[in-house]
């Protein structure tokens, strides 16, 4: 049978769009299938926040701050943790992800026509000694766009391959099986599903209107995650995590289900690391949804007060933007599976930004003004005035007491008491007022400030949270928002699959976060934030450059 393509990508969110482009510039022809419609292209990429991991970036040199692969590979390393005998190949994948990252990652984007939001993001701190997880220096990259500013190039290298004729885009295309001859995976079949025109992230019919099969030389599987499916994040949950939570919300739409892992594994492809996971414990359920249990991750500054259920304040290093991980297992060992931030209105409207495309229309609109505004409103950005006055796990209250008896309302656990928190905060307010402190809390928002990036748009003035001034007073109930697969097909640095029997499986390439975005988990347990798109973007290349130049 003659084959349809040279090569088939299933998925077409970021990695697949990547690895499409790049066989379609190498003179082959590519097939991109994916079970959702045109209206979804650039899948989860599309909703993001736009970040990437940079080392030694002009941006990061005119803050001031000195950074390099070694540091970063350091931080990288420190924060995986790797400790298994399946950690060969994500550790070797981290490494080229790094030097990638400190090499020609922003020129080849940059050439693509995307460009870079000036202030560059510290996420994920950490707080250990310099060996432990966390970014010694400010690393998070916003692309100017936020999501759809990263998905654009390739959509429109996508497009104008579609137009030569090098690229077939076959949407509303389930596969439900790969075909392997004579030991070689080379092509697909599945059901055609019925149009639906439902907006992007909603949940699309399911219904089948006949089926299909397609041959190639080569498969790039880069269907993503598990994150939209909450049983199967269960049934992966690591132990070393306790028991999961029994309530979660989703930060990713209902179809990112985990269902082409499945198929890819049944077919022989080995999965490793499927306990590393990555979920937030900041999420807050979506006043205004889109999929179903739709949540929105927190992006916090440094100061907002941090208490488990019971109104015990998270131990030290655990603060905001400290250490995802870290936070989750404490959290998780609590017995529940929520938490709570106290906070002002100070602090809300500097230190308070909202993952995602859609909750950042100033970056993602791509203007000056809005984001301007962001620096100098009176009140917080809109989107996140808006969760203030709607969203359900937001209170404000002029004092400590009803805020305590509203919080214990919505929580419906009635744990918290007034003066076990009231203790805490005055605790910590006390130590406000010296530029030296033991609260270590505190030293990180004095350290905070001391980055300009931080002390213009991120980090309020140091104030007692207690001080009517700078109310009202605000509690945010916190809810496990499910996000990202950590492990996944173990490849080589060419995105080549690896079989159960431990060689190579002829024909079949993995990206994204199918791969564990590289190797089947380069991350380890911990990521360093601004790492799935780029995780996204070096696997999708690798994997589209080895497919095309193997098809001959």
């Amino acid at each position: 049978m003659a084959a349809d393509a040279d090569v088939i990508v299933i998925g077409g969110g970021l990695a697949g769009l990547v690895a499409a482009t790049e066989i379609a510039d190498a003179g082959k022809r590519v097939i991109v299938v994916d079970q959702e419609g045109e209206q979804s292209i650039g899948g989860q990429a599309f909703w993001s926040f736009g970040g990437l991991f940079l080392v030694d970036s002009p941006e990061q040199r005119r803050l001031g701050i000195k950074d390099s692969y070694d540091l970063a590979l350091q931080d990288w390393m420190g924060s995986a943790g790797f400790d298994r005998d399946e950690d060969l190949w994500p550790k070797r994948w981290a490494e080229a992800y790094v030097a990638f990252a400190a090499g020609e990652k922003r020129g080849w984007l940059r050439a693509m026509g995307h460009r870079i939001f000036p202030v560059v993001g510290w996420a994920e701190r950490g707080g250990y000694d310099a060996m432990s997880h966390g970014n010694s220096v400010p690393r998070f990259h916003v692309s100017w766009g936020t999501g759809p500013g990263i998905v654009e190039p390739f959509e429109r290298r996508a497009r104008e391959a579609q137009a030569s004729g090098r690229l077939t885009f076959r949407f509303r295309h389930r596969v439900d099986a790969l075909s392997i001859t004579n030991g070689t995976v080379d092509g697909v079949s599945g059901a055609i599903l019925e149009p639906d025109s439902i907006e992007r992230g909603q949940s699309s019919s399911r219904k089948i209107i006949g089926d299909f099969t397609l041959r190639a030389q080569a498969v790039i599987v880069a269907s993503g995650g598990i994150g939209g499916n909450h049983d199967l994040v269960r049934q992966n949950w690591p132990k070393r995590l306790g028991e999961p939570p029994r309530h979660m919300i989703s930060g990713v739409p209902e179809h990112v289900d985990g269902r082409m892992i499945g198929i890819t594994e049944a077919a022989g492809a080995r999965l490793i690391n499927r306990d590393r996971m990555w979920h937030y414990v900041e999420g807050i359920r979506n006043w205004n949804p889109i999929w179903p249990r739709h949540g929105i991750r927190i992006l916090p500054g440094p100061s907002s007060m941090w208490f488990d259920a019971t109104g015990k304040r998270l131990p030290s290093p655990l603060f905001p933007g400290s250490d995802t991980l870290g936070q989750l297992q404490y959290i998780m060992s609590t017995g529940y599976d929520y938490s709570w931030f106290v906070l002002t209105q100070s602090i809300i409207k500097k230190e308070f930004a909202l993952s995602g495309s859609e909750q950042n229309p100033d970056l993602t609109g791509k203007s000056w003004l809005m984001t301007a505004r962001r620096a100098t409103n009176k009140g917080a950005p809109a989107p996140v005035e808006a969760f203030k006055n709607h969203g359900a796990d937001f209170i404000v209250r002029d004092n400590l007491s009803d805020l305590v008896t509203a919080m214990n309302a919505l929580s419906g656990d009635n744990l918290l008491k007034l003066e076990h928190l009231k203790s805490q905060i005055e605790a910590r307010d006390r130590e406000i007022s010296n530029a030296y402190v033991k609260d270590t809390q505190v030293m990180n928002i004095h350290n905070a400030r001391r980055y300009i990036g931080d002390r213009l748009i991120r980090t309020a003035r140091p104030h007692r949270i207690l001080d009517p001034a700078h109310g009202p007073l605000i509690a945010v109930k916190l809810n496990i928002l499910t996000r990202k697969t950590l492990g996944g097909f173990e490849t080589d640095l060419d995105a080549r699959v690896f079989g159960s029997d431990g060689r190579i499986m002829p024909g079949l390439y993995a990206a994204g976060e199918a791969a564990g975005f590289g190797g089947g988990g380069m991350h380890g347990y911990r990521s360093l934030e601004g790492t799935f798109l780029g995780g996204c973007l070096f696997t999708g290349r690798n994997a589209g450059r080895a497919a095309a130049k193997a098809a001959g």
